[in-house]
């Protein structure tokens, strides 16, 4: 949350559970006013607190982070949270409030449990602005309702995705002897063709000129814009300027992070694969991992079969662009038979998310599909995770997400693209252009 000046009045935040399993340390995050949190949302808690998701994660931390600050002393009242400039945190006990949620919305359920609590606390503090802190927006709408201030956690949540770095630039009425110079030299000396400010590091760029044309890209560590070439990653060939870059970012040495983003058909993961296959003797291990996002928000458990059984519909999808990037070969070529014995000695390995986290990961050519449904601080976990020789890559599209607590300005990839950019060993790229079929293509422009 934003901090507050000295003159603007104190508040206090209730805080409800999707705030808390999107980050454990939320009620840190609210400069000087007091949080609260009604027992509702530990029992909530309590349920979450068992498994590898990353909600079970977030509940075990802020349990433990309850535990540290509470030491000695009763959840009951207000306690000093610990830290410069920082307010109070108690637990709210009650659950009812002259103003019955329950009865009004018609359902017993730990939502209004929570608006209850909220408002009870509003009517004993009416000097005091409360206001209900939810990812929820059903259940910011229902607050609204109640005449009990509501808002979104945005710690972690970025201004304006429509001006997100995309990663690239194109510049008309390019001088044509540098383009020459370009291609001639295989560099250029960047403010000679830019005539302007440094461009950010890894920065990728389609120079144009009445005459000729070049992409090119802005290498930090040389201080020059260095000419890119079109390069096949195990078979797979890029089909515009976009698929160029990514490839060339996939294969740079010097990019130990990389994010790539589009709309399906892009070929995000599946430039991703190809060029992890392609470097394959420079990894101990290619990963390629996704989060498990149940459909319609039910409990993978309610599918049939044992835990491989479960899990399959969602690794489908990988499987099916390593198959693509397999039939580039005939079933008799080396390349086709090495895909087949990676995945037997377990050289590839692809599955869910949850199923490496906490590992180390060294010399490891790491690759995280569908990172939109992650939060930052899952993003921020994963990297952390990062030993030598390790490269991570996300990929995903920040405007299909599939949790309900997320959107394109606060999920773990859009946060990653606007808090990284600019790092040397950092590069971002942005698909444009399906390449899946003219018949996908048409989807995605016109439905």
């Amino acid at each position: 949350m934003r901090r507050t000046t000295k003159k603007e009045e104190r508040k206090i935040f209730v805080l409800d559970t999707s705030v808390i399993i999107y980050s454990h340390d939320a009620i840190m995050n609210f400069a000087e006013h007091d949080v609260a949190i009604p027992i509702t949302v530990l029992e909530e808690l309590d349920n979450f607190k068992k498994g590898n998701d990353i909600k079970n994660f977030e509940a075990r931390e802020f349990i433990r982070t309850l535990e540290k600050i509470s030491k000695g002393q009763k959840l009951q009242d207000w306690i000093p949270i610990n830290g410069r400039n920082k307010g109070r945190f108690r637990v709210l006990m009650t659950q009812q409030s002259e103003i019955d949620a329950e009865k009004i919305f018609d359902e017993k359920k730990p939502d209004h449990k929570i608006l209850n609590a909220a408002l009870q606390l509003q009517s004993e503090n009416k000097n005091t602005k409360v206001i209900l802190v939810t990812k929820d927006v059903n259940l910011r709408l229902k607050a609204k309702s109640l005449n009990l201030l509501a808002e979104d956690y945005e710690t972690g949540k970025i201004k304006n995705v429509n001006t997100l770095y995309t990663g690239k630039s194109v510049i008309n009425n390019s001088d044509a002897d540098l383009i020459n110079e370009l291609y001639e030299h295989k560099s250029c000396d960047v403010r000679a063709l830019l005539k302007r400010k440094k461009p950010v590091a890894n920065n990728y760029f389609i120079l144009k000129s009445q005459r000729k044309s070049g992409l090119a890209f802005y290498n930090p560590h040389t201080d020059n814009v260095e000419l890119v070439t079109k390069k096949t990653a195990y078979g797979i060939k890029p089909r515009n300027a976009e698929q160029t870059f990514a490839i060339h970012a996939l294969m740079n040495p010097e990019v130990k992070l990389l994010s790539i983003t589009g709309v399906a058909g892009t070929g995000k993961t599946l430039l991703a694969l190809a060029s992890a296959l392609e470097q394959r003797r420079n990894y101990k291990q290619i990963y390629l991992a996704r989060p498990i996002v149940p459909l319609s928000n039910k409990d993978i458990g309610y599918l049939p079969g044992d835990i491989k059984s479960k899990l399959n519909p969602y690794m489908e999808p990988l499987w099916d662009n390593l198959k693509f990037i397999q039939n580039q070969f005939n079933e008799s070529d080396k390349d086709y038979k090495r895909i087949n014995d990676m995945v037997n000695k377990e050289k590839l390995v692809i599955t869910p998310l949850a199923y490496i986290r906490g590992r180390s990961l060294s010399s490891i050519f790491f690759i995280v599909d569908e990172a939109q449904n992650l939060t930052p601080h899952e993003v921020k976990t994963i990297i952390s995770r990062a030993g030598e020789n390790t490269k991570i890559v996300f990929t995903g599209d920040i405007y299909q997400i599939d949790t309900p607590y997320l959107d394109s300005q606060s999920n773990g990839l859009s946060y990653l693209i606007d808090k990284i950019q600019g790092h040397s060993i950092y590069a971002h790229i942005t698909l444009e252009k399906g390449e899946r079929s003219e018949l996908a293509n048409l989807a995605n422009e016109l439905l």
